[in-house]
């Protein structure tokens, strides 16, 4: 936790803060080793970073006294990522990754690879994906919580949401066997369509690039979905 995430709740008043949820108090405790009057970095979800005192920690709440908050956040990624829904283990990863490198928008999508049970799992209630969020968040000292779009069929987005995500980005499709390598360091706004373990099917992929997006590959190497997003997003900005 580089950055102590503050729900606009936990404040007290505009010069004072409250804790009480186990997980930050517990971080503070344990890996920060934190005691009163020690000074940490904060930053108000949607606003901006500084720097709040510690007045007192205990196993039930931490008190806080704002000092500064001036500093703004970390700009966002010039992309809106539409991931084909990972096992849920690998989404929980992937969130807190993507989060951290700075991507603000991502849409869940269902492909046909994309197992229907996923869809069921307890990872995607939004008490889940938020916490990911807040944790990608404070590992890479953020504090603008992206927004989390589920599409579960893949018609209905082709048809009804890809043309108005395109209006304005360079749809881009990730799949190996394109003839096309990755960009490198680009400042498009970008729509960035990443497929499931084994890939999107033919017909996805056809669909993709006749409604406009360029195809693109990693190389030669199969990736996991972690690792291939990571590397996408690290390559094209």
């Amino acid at each position: 936790m580089n950055l102590i995430l503050l729900d606009p709740n936990d404040l007290f008043d505009e010069h004072h803060v409250f804790i009480s949820d186990p997980r930050r108090l517990a971080h503070l405790r344990d890996v920060h080793r934190s005691t009163a009057g020690d000074i940490l970095t904060v930053g108000i979800q949607g606003g901006a970073m500084g720097k709040a005192r510690l007045t007192e920690l205990s196993d039930k709440h931490a008190h806080f006294t704002l000092e500064v908050l001036d500093e703004p956040p970390p700009p966002p990624l010039p992309v809106h990522l539409v991931l084909a829904l990972p096992r849920p283990r690998m989404l929980a990863r992937t969130l807190e990754h993507v989060t951290a490198l700075g991507v603000k928008e991502i849409t869940l999508l269902h492909t046909k690879r994309v197992e229907k049970s996923y869809w069921q799992s307890p990872e995607l209630r939004a008490d889940k994906i938020h916490q990911h969020l807040v944790l990608g968040l404070e590992q890479a000292r953020d504090t603008h919580i992206p927004s989390v779009n589920l599409c579960k069929g893949f018609r209905p987005f082709l048809e009804q949401q890809l043309p108005t995500l395109l209006s304005h980005r360079r749809g881009l499709v990730a799949h190996p066997g394109m003839p096309n390598a990755c960009p490198r360091g680009i400042a498009d706004q970008t729509l960035l369509l990443v497929g499931p373990e084994g890939g999107f099917i033919a017909w996805e992929v056809e669909q993709l690039l006749a409604a406009g997006c360029e195809g693109m590959h990693l190389g030669p190497r199969i990736l996991r979905v972690e690792t291939a997003v990571t590397a996408l997003l690290s390559r094209l900005f």
